[in-house]
């Protein structure tokens, strides 16, 4: 099963763009972010015509979050964060999908920093954490994913010394990052590609894609119960390419139906390099027992 988050950049605007992926890449389950489109706005018709179903949380011109599944029935349990009811940002919406529950987040960006767009960021964060300690408590298979808008170290960001004075790469807000997967979550793209420098996001000017001069700040992280289903995670980096397409690239992980074996080394060794066989999912989802956070 392939689940990937993306950061569409306005899905009405960049609706060609998704279309073209979905049917490229054919995630089993997908997260988009700034969909930027009111709630009658969001485009069902054309991501049913790929077999998509969907379930979002718009906004008028800014904001917004969806889950797409064309694995079986979307089970919303959350939309917004617990922890302020006065918070009008649609930035999160959770579901169980498949057998699994998924938190589909964007994270504030926080800048200017200081001022109350960075106070409202780490206010947002602490909330985050709080939820997510409560998810992995269930000791269900959780995945959070989406556009944290955090670069968690230096390898994530192309010349690190620009970057001091951005929300994006403020101690607090790598502190709070990492307070988050001390919890046990798994960042993913991390797990499979230790000390390798890649990114999911390049920003328009200063020719950033041609330079590879970008950011990680797209994040997948895995509970334990899902870690250990954990067979690859990748970038689609060409996709950044288009024409008229997000600053974003698509970012995706693939799970196994089941835990993985252990396997002795010198048998890891030899399936190395193996072409990745998307695992059979069923037709219906399985959510027998999963938690239920409306509110």
């Amino acid at each position: 099963m392939i689940i990937a988050t993306y950061n569409v950049n306005g899905v009405n605007g960049r609706l060609p763009v998704l279309l073209r992926w979905l049917t490229e890449r054919q995630p089993d389950i997908v997260v988009l972010q700034e969909l930027k489109a009111p709630q009658e706005k969001f485009p069902l018709s054309a991501i049913r015509d790929l077999g998509y179903d969907a379930i979002w949380h718009g906004q008028k011109s800014w904001n917004g979050v969806a889950i797409l599944s064309r694995v079986g029935e979307i089970h919303e349990t959350r939309r917004g964060l617990p922890g302020d009811p006065d918070d009008t940002h649609s930035r999160y919406i959770e579901a169980a999908v498949n057998g699994i529950l998924i938190g589909g987040l964007y994270l504030p960006n926080g800048n200017p920093r200081p001022g109350p767009k960075f106070d409202y960021k780490l206010s947002w964060f602490e909330r985050l954490i709080e939820h997510a300690a409560s998810l992995l408590e269930t000791g269900f298979p959780v995945m959070l994913a989406g556009d944290f808008n955090v670069i968690p170290t230096d390898l994530d960001v192309y010349k690190p010394e620009r970057w001091l004075d951005d929300a994006l790469f403020a101690p607090e807000v790598r502190a709070a990052y990492f307070r988050l997967l001390d919890q046990g979550w798994i960042d993913a793209l991390r797990m499979i590609h230790p000390g390798q420098v890649i990114y999911t996001f390049f920003d328009y000017f200063r020719n950033a894609y041609a330079r590879n001069a970008g950011l990680r700040i797209d994040h997948l992280l895995l509970s334990p119960a899902l870690a250990d289903r954990l067979v690859d995670a990748q970038v689609d980096r060409h996709v950044r390419g288009w024409e008229k397409t997000s600053d974003h690239a698509p970012v995706w992980v693939a799970l196994a139906d089941k835990p993985k074996r252990r396997r002795r080394p010198e048998a890891a060794a030899t399936e190395a390099g193996a072409p990745l066989r998307r695992s059979r999912v069923s037709s219906s989802p399985s959510t027998t027992g999963l938690p239920t956070t409306r509110g």
